[in-house]
């Protein structure tokens, strides 16, 4: 289970999904007004592979993560959170992706899409995306904010047209 953060958060689990190259779910509440744009997501990932879930309740957002995890059948489960999910919760995840992997023929990871910084508990890795476009550019800053085995680092994602060229780790701001 992995945690997504900031404002380009969504484009950076769309990303995800196309270096996956399997079928995915993204999980979202109905009640969020934004939805993802097939066209605009088409250059990165191929939306026919997409299974778009939209649960009436907020509970049934980590049940509908938990249970597609536990299938073993998606290698990729993305679910947009309205907050970051308490400790046991993100266990039942892990414990939920490593009963699927013995049981499918995927190795399944979940990857929570959070507002602002995050912080989830308990998850393996926590990434903040934001925006770092300039006249002349397109671009992202990348930033690995936690992780169980490596330290905190930036990176600059640019889109070159042809492809994404990350160049780093860069410093700080």
């Amino acid at each position: 289970t992995h945690e997504v953060c900031g404002p380009a958060r969504r484009f950076l689990a769309v990303l995800m999904a196309g270096a996956d190259g399997g079928r995915f779910l993204w999980i979202r509440p109905r009640w969020l007004p934004d939805r993802l744009y097939p066209d605009g997501m088409v250059r990165w990932c191929e939306p026919g592979r997409m299974v778009e879930v939209a649960p009436v309740r907020t509970e049934d957002l980590l049940w509908c993560t938990e249970e597609a995890l536990r299938s073993g059948t998606v290698g990729l489960v993305v679910v947009e959170l309205p907050q970051p999910p308490a400790l046991t919760p993100v266990r039942r995840l892990n414990l939920a992706a490593e009963e699927g992997a013995s049981r499918g023929s995927v190795v399944p990871m979940a990857v929570l899409l959070t507002a602002g910084n995050g912080g989830a508990a308990g998850v393996e890795s926590r990434w903040h995306m934001g925006f770092a476009h300039g006249p002349d550019r397109t671009a992202w800053r990348v930033t690995r904010m936690r992780d169980r085995t490596l330290p905190p680092a930036r990176w600059l994602m640019t889109d070159t047209g042809i492809d994404l060229h990350l160049s780093g780790p860069v410093a700080p701001e």
